[in-house]
Parts: structure tokens; sequence; C-alpha cells
């Protein structure tokens, strides 16, 4: 961190504080109180990001987001001109202007330029300051947060602390969405998608506004993280026809369409994948699964060196099939959702992010013993909301379990899929609890009756 850092981080958290306290006065006292400290917790995690890559470790944070943003930042002071490359593709970039020739390879890919260019945009207001820029983008994440938590909050108000704790206490998801990022755009989008596709489809409200901001995401998503949207796109919108299907007041046709929409969601799916395989180039099934396998054996041959002493192995062999992706499916979302353990943790962030993994793998096997498998898995078929949270943390973990063999990445790049699989979590509990509550009512309610029978004489 330099002076102006140390300078201008003050002066702008205030002005973020006093931004979000205008926002929140439309809130209860309960959203409030949720508000302000999922705000504070932002806050401290985009700081602490800052000192966690300015002095423990290094990262495309510093090297090329902030160093090339804050090139191209003085390129524009410096000519004007230069401002059209704001405009323009990383590939139509002059590459003759990149500060450091190493990184020069990295404006070919889109979803780089575009936190370059952010970064870019953020210095003209905050001077350039890393500190800053970092706490603009915790900000946009918090603020795509919010709206997640609001969105779900509305399906189960008896439920807001569980959600702020999916949503906005997760340590990981805080602290990796705290700082100048691909993963924090991606959560905001995520987030501003969630609440404004429900509420242009579902509340049927702000028309205009709810376009706009879906078709920002969309976009965001496309450019940085298409896989991300592929993956979730096509489960919350099962979910909302579900959720409108509960509205049939025959049970029966409910259960007779619910299975039949899922069907058609799944199909829909696959044929969009079948039919624009060349189209989607890298994100085609052959070519994720291909990259995957390629991906692996580059970890592979990397073992024993020293900047690969968080690099680790599913213990399974994927041949880069389809098929053989499904078959290490388990192993992928264990990884994803438990990994690392406690031993394999080689740096205090890993030993952190290790410890949140035992305590989610306790909390997974409490639920599955307090409601029991099969209860499990009905609760997951029947309820549109576990169906859609589940099921996208499952896809989403499955992939990043079998392409990301690095512990340093596998923390940061699983945050999109554990507020989604905690709540999952909370849902399911929630409903067991439910059920022991009635099964106790009810035979509180038969032993009054026959303590209340007369006795034959």
């Amino acid at each position: 961190m330099s002076y102006i850092d140390i300078l201008l981080l003050p002066l702008y958290v205030l002005l973020l504080y006093f931004f979000f306290r205008l926002r929140r006065k439309k809130y209860d006292d309960l959203l409030r109180k949720y508000h302000t400290r999922g705000f504070w917790i932002k806050i401290v995690a985009s700081i602490l990001f800052v000192i966690y890559y300015s002095y423990i470790t290094t990262g495309d944070t510093t090297s090329l987001y902030q160093h090339e943003g804050n090139n191209l930042f003085h390129l524009i002071l410096k000519d004007p001109s230069n401002f059209k490359y704001i405009f323009k593709s990383g590939k139509d970039f002059d590459l003759s202007l990149v500060d450091d020739p190493y990184n020069r390879g990295y404006f070919r890919q889109e979803s780089n330029f575009m936190i370059i260019r952010l970064d870019a945009l953020f210095s003209f207001i905050c001077f350039g300051s890393y500190a800053v820029i970092n706490l603009l983008f915790a900000a946009l994440a918090f603020s795509g947060l919010w709206k997640l938590y609001l969105f779900f909050y509305e399906q189960y108000p008896k439920l807001h602390k569980q959600f702020a704790i999916s949503i906005l206490y997760f340590p990981s998801l805080a602290f990796w969405s705290s700082g100048l990022l691909k993963d924090t755009l991606c959560i905001a989008a995520v987030g501003w998608l969630t609440y404004s596709l429900y509420g242009l489809l579902v509340k049927k409200k702000s028309l205009i506004k709810n376009s706009f901001v879906i078709f920002i995401s969309i976009y965001l998503l496309a450019i940085v993280k298409i896989y991300i949207l592929l993956a979730y796109l096509p489960l919350f919108i099962l979910f909302i026809v579900l959720k409108k299907i509960q509205g049939i007041p025959l049970k029966f046709f409910r259960y007779l369409l619910a299975p039949v929409f899922l069907f058609i969601t799944i199909y829909s799916f696959t044929a969009f994948f079948s039919t624009y395989n060349d189209d989607l180039g890298a994100y085609s099934v052959e070519e994720l699964t291909t990259s995957i396998s390629n991906l692996n054996e580059v970890m592979e041959s990397r073992t024993g060196r020293e900047d690969a002493s968080s690099n680790f192995s599913l213990g399974e062999t994927f041949d880069g099939t389809f098929s053989g992706l499904i078959r290490i499916a388990p192993v992928a979302i264990g990884t994803t959702f438990f990994r690392p353990f406690i031993w394999e943790a080689h740096k205090i962030s890993q030993l952190l992010a290790a410890v949140e993994s035992l305590l989610l793998m306790f909390f997974t096997l409490y639920v599955l013993v307090r409601g029991g498998i099969f209860q499990f898995v009905k609760n997951i078929i029947t309820d549109p909301l576990i169906m859609y949270c589940f099921l996208f943390a499952v896809v989403f973990g499955l992939f990043i379990g079998a392409s990301t063999l690095n512990f340093g990445t596998l923390v940061r790049y699983k945050i999109p899929c554990l507020p989604f699989y905690s709540i999952a979590l909370f849902l399911i509990y929630e409903k067991a609890r439910e059920r022991a509550a009635e099964k106790k009512l009810r035979r509180e309610e038969e032993a009054k009756v026959i303590s209340f029978r007369p006795s034959v004489a």
C-alpha cells in the first residue's frame, strides 16, 4: 500500500458508508441490521484483501489487472485519444503500449481486458489508488450479494439469519469477492441477474429497469465467465417455471407437470449444446472436457516444483470424455465443497479454507442424518427453490472440481456455488425440523386424547 492508498482509503470508506446508508433507509429494522453488517464485513474483507496481495503474495490482481489498468489510465491522461481502447476489445489493443511484455498474451482474452478496462475507468475517480479500486469492486459485489439476499429473504423471511450466514457472512465468499478479480464482478452479476429476473418474470415490476440490469448482468457474465451463465440461467428459469406450477390448485397436476418441465429443461439445455457445439468454441462439451484433461496433465507435470506446492490430484484418471467427466463427478464435487482437508493445507490462507470446508462437511452430514437420505432427495425433487440451489451448486461444483487442481485457485473459483449449496442445506434442515415439530405436536395431542378418555367401569 502506498501513501495515496492510506490517505484516500478512509475518505472513500466514508463516502461508501453514506451512499449505502441512504440506500438502506427504505428497509425495515431487520433488513437494515443485515445490510449494515454485510457492508462492514465487505469493507474489512477488502482491506484484508489489499494487505494480503500487497505484503503476503502476488497474483493477477496486482501484476496484471492493476498494473495494466493503471498503465492504461496514465496512457489516457498522457494522450486522450487512447480513450478509444476503453471501447475496443482486448484483441485490438496496441500491444506496444502494454507496460509489461509478459502480459501481452492476456490481452487476447476479453475477460482479462474487461477487468483491466474497469480498473482504468475506476482510476479516474480514485487517482489510480489500488486500495480504493479494490474497495469499489467490493462495493459492487456487495450490491449484488445484497440483491441475492433479498431474493431469498422474499421466499422464506423466517430464515433471514441462515441466508445472511450463507450470503453475507460466508468467510471465503466475503474475502474472494472483495478485490480486483473476475470473481468479484461475477458475484455481483449473479446477484443482480437473480433479483432482476425474478422481479421481471414473477413480480412483473420495473420492466425497463429490470430488463436493463438483466442485459448488463448477462453481458458481463458472458464476457468474463460464460460457464457460470450456462450453468446458472437454465436452472433459475426452471425454478421460476416450477414456482408458477405450485400455484395450480390440483396437487396431481403439480406433481405431473414438475418432472415434465425438468425433463424439458434438461433436454433443451442438451439440445442447445449439441446444436451450437461449434459456435460455443472453447465452451462446447468436447472442448470443455478436453481442456479439463489437458489442464490435469499440465498440473501433474508440475508436481515437485516449488510453485506447484498447492497442486493436488483427484485420485481418478480423467480420459477427456463427457462420460469420463460423469464418472469422476462424485470425487470432483466432493473436492469442490470439502477440500482442502486440514492435512493438505500448506499456507495460512489454505488452512482457513480447510477449516471452512470441514465445517461445511459436518453440516452436510448433520443435515443428512437429521432428515435421512430419502427425505434429503425428496426435498430436492419436490421443492423448486431447493432444486434450483442444489443442482446449480452441484453442476458448477463438478466443473470446478474437475478442472481446478490447485487449492489456491479452487478456493477462489468455487465461491459462486457456496451460498447456493449452503442455502439448500439450510432449507432441507428447516423442513426436517418442521416435520419433527409436527410429529411431536401430534404425539402430544394423541397423549391428551388418551389422558382425557373416560375410563370404563
